[in-house]
């Protein structure tokens, strides 16, 4: 099968850790990647944003990117991106008229959906689109600070409309479909992945933090949380929680480089916050951390904590559970899904330091209830969401839509 992905902001090849870079950059280089290892052809098509980037980049033997030339070829953030939808599709469309056209394309993104459906009215391929984020949940919750461009939720619906599948990330995100017309028939639900050779519970994985050069605990037990340093991700929920933890530490990766965190607001804000309440001193920021290191740093953890105010997917749960070990999250969005409340972690209401807090101080306590969750976290995450088992169920959305297709043209 031949398979074109549009991921119109998060190239498969960028480096981890800038502001519009993260979750979606993942999952389009892993699935896309085991796709190729079923013997697909893929194709991943991304806006080119450097002028000396060339047309198509092999990433690995079945998996092509290609940098379309839609606006400037310079970075801007995503947000900014809607004006070049329409160029982009087209391009897309001209470049499978005149070549040979993809089986099936899938989308990631909104606005990655806008520039597929612009180049399917060229060339008419069955579209799947994921949205990965919605901008009515993102509303919601961010108000006045949300910069998604204005109509972005009607778009959103509209699009849902139109393509021939959607495919969920989570069962909450159907819910969130069903209030913006989209119609529980058109949805099917696939969860992001996780690699499981990568993370996992095994020791001595490379990387900066080793065996060998561990970071040295400072109290009996840590807490760890990872992602980029934006408010919505809760980072202060934990630092208000730990001021009623006094055994724990908290170890924060993600955010800008180390050497640059002075710069950055919420990094300022979390610090100043954890000066107010006292615990300063058990509060660490470690800024960026490589992928390749983050295996062994949240082994380093007694529980990895994860509370957004709001969740998409996240990632994290998974390379903890991966790693087997236990969390404590926002009961919303994907965590719903990834976290079994009381088997392999627990869940607490988001933006509720005292919950939180009630909920950590037990586990805390009790090294075998964490041994106990961590061990069925990793079972879950191999059975559930090994990149394997993700791309076979995108593969069977994949037929689905194409056998339709054909149907339909042979009526």
């Amino acid at each position: 099968m031949r398979i074109a992905m549009v991921s119109e902001h998060a190239s498969p090849l960028a480096a981890l850790g800038g502001v519009d870079a993260g979750g979606q950059n993942v999952h389009v280089a892993a699935l896309a990647s085991e796709l190729a290892r079923a013997g697909h052809e893929v194709a991943v098509y991304t806006r080119r944003d450097d002028p000396a980037q060339p047309v198509r980049v092999e990433m690995l033997p079945g998996v092509q990117v290609v940098h379309v030339p839609a606006g400037p070829p310079v970075a801007l953030p995503k947000d900014e991106l809607l004006p070049f939808m329409p160029d982009f599709g087209r391009w897309m469309g001209r470049e499978w008229a005149t070549g040979r056209a993809p089986d099936v394309v899938h989308s990631h993104f909104w606005m990655s959906g806008l520039a597929a459906i612009e180049a399917t009215r060229a060339v008419p391929v069955p579209l799947v689109h994921t949205y990965h984020a919605l901008g009515s949940v993102k509303r919601r919750h961010q108000g006045a600070a949300d910069t998604s461009p204005p109509g972005r939720v009607r778009l959103e619906a509209d699009l849902g409309r139109r393509v021939d599948l959607v495919v969920a990330t989570c069962s909450d995100e159907v819910s969130e479909l069903g209030r913006l017309g989209v119609r529980a028939s058109r949805v099917r639900v696939v969860p992001c992945g996780v690699d499981v050779q990568h993370f996992s519970p095994a020791d001595g994985a490379p990387g900066r933090f080793t065996p060998a050069d561990p970071l040295p605990r400072r109290q009996p037990h840590r807490l760890l949380t990872i992602g980029r340093l934006v408010e919505r991700k809760g980072v202060a929920t934990v630092v208000e929680a730990l001021a009623a933890l006094p055994t724990a530490e908290l170890v924060v990766a993600g955010g800008p480089a180390a050497e640059r965190l002075d710069d950055d607001p919420e990094a300022r804000r979390l610090r100043a916050l954890a000066e107010r309440l006292g615990v300063a001193d058990r509060v660490r920021l470690l800024g960026a951390v490589a992928h390749a290191a983050m295996p062994t740093l949240i082994r380093s953890a007694d529980v990895v904590v994860a509370t957004p105010w709001y969740e998409p997917f996240g990632i994290v749960p998974l390379e903890a559970a991966a790693c087997g070990r236990p969390l404590v999250g926002s009961a919303v969005g994907g965590l719903l899904d990834t976290v079994r409340d009381g088997v392999t972690g627990l869940l607490v209401h988001p933006r509720d330091p005292a919950a939180l807090a009630a909920a950590l101080g037990p586990l805390l306590a009790d090294p075998a209830r964490r041994r106990q969750y961590g061990a069925a976290a990793r079972r879950r995450a191999v059975e559930l969401y090994g990149w394997d088992q993700v791309a076979a169920r995108t593969e069977a959305a994949y037929e689905t839509v194409a056998l339709l297709a054909v149907k339909e043209a042979t009526a």
